[in-house]
């Protein structure tokens, strides 16, 4: 009797330690304590652009190479999506947590769940609206009020320029991201704040694309069929204006002539049409935070302090400019 226990409980052990072998392993595998492997679970928004694409790459890329295990879910551009795979990371045990939320607000629940885990989290390029700061350890990215401000500007400084119709007002039309979108609240704001020195410019029309080129072209389409005063197009990013100029020419009119065009991301397609005088102006905002990323990552799961805000070097180009740069240009 006592030599089947003995058989039984080794084949409990055994069983055991089977199932440990074949499962997430995190305590052996994933523990950086004890200078395992890190594993990252990412919520990306969608691929809905050229810079969404390069950001994903950028993430993939450098996970690799800084030997961090990188689960990766495409949330389709739904904040649904992403709120499931955030739990679903929670679930694995996950060493951090990182995502480019869809929308600002709407994530308060999740983020508790995360920080009760013991699991760090870390925003990339799109902050939220919360009280509550204690629910992430940083926020990567861009300052979008700036790139919205860059934009304002150049259009006050190119104001003459600008009134293609000559009647003395500069008429905009504005391409919105995705509607309660960081990105899309943030460059609204500043650059209505800057074109508010010059009477002249006025914000006739504003519509969501949605980041999108085909969202682009068909509000364009029907800002154009509503109204043909148009001087200037700015858009929240390059795919929207891309879209846009696809629209201008089916009209029958000459992007970058006829109607200027600002626009942000500098993606390779945007500068492409910068160059080629179809685009005016574009503020960049670079999808390349996967080294920061991972650095970053490596820091949290540690202990580490670090900055709850750190912000990606960025500029702005010209027609001119975009020529030079276009040939190095990685993304």
């Amino acid at each position: 009797m006592v030599k089947k226990t003995l058989i039984a409980v080794a084949a409990i052990s055994l069983s055991a330690m089977a199932l440990t072998a074949c499962g997430d392993d995190k305590d052996s595998a994933s523990d950086s304590g004890g200078g395992g492997k890190i594993t990252m679970g990412f919520a990306q928004v969608g691929a809905e652009s050229g810079w969404r694409t390069a950001n994903t790459k950028s993430i993939q890329d450098s996970a690799k190479d800084a030997g961090i295990d990188l689960k990766f879910n495409d949330a389709q551009g739904k904040q649904e999506n992403q709120i499931q795979a955030i739990r679903s990371y929670i679930q694995q045990k996950v060493d951090v947590i990182a995502f480019s939320p869809v929308v600002e607000t709407g994530w308060d629940a999740v983020l508790q769940e995360a920080k009760a885990a013991g699991i760090p989290v870390i925003l990339t390029d799109r902050a939220v609206d919360s009280k509550d700061t204690s629910l992430y350890k940083t926020f990567l990215g861009s300052d979008f009020v700036v790139e919205g401000e860059k934009a304002g500007q150049w259009l006050v400084d190119n104001a003459a320029d600008s009134d293609v119709n000559g009647d003395g007002k500069i008429n905009v039309v504005q391409l919105e991201g995705t509607t309660g979108a960081a990105p899309a609240i943030d460059r609204a704001e500043g650059f209505a704040d800057k074109i508010s020195a010059d009477p002249s410019i006025e914000v006739t029309a504003s519509q969501t694309g949605d980041f999108t080129r085909d969202g682009g072209k068909q509000v364009m389409e029907s800002f154009l069929q509503s109204d043909d005063s148009i001087d200037v197009v700015y858009a929240h990013n390059d795919d929207m204006g891309l879209g846009a100029i696809e629209a201008i020419e089916a009209a029958g009119l000459k992007p970058g002539t006829d109607i200027k065009i600002i626009t942000v991301d500098a993606v390779h397609d945007g500068m492409q049409a910068l160059a080629d005088g179809k685009i005016n102006f574009i503020v960049e905002c670079s999808p390349l935070l996967g080294p920061q990323l991972m650095d970053l990552a490596k820091k949290v799961v540690a202990g580490e302090e670090v900055e709850p805000r750190i912000l990606t070097e960025e500029t702005t180009f010209t027609q001119d400019q975009a020529k030079e740069a276009l040939p190095d240009r990685q993304y």
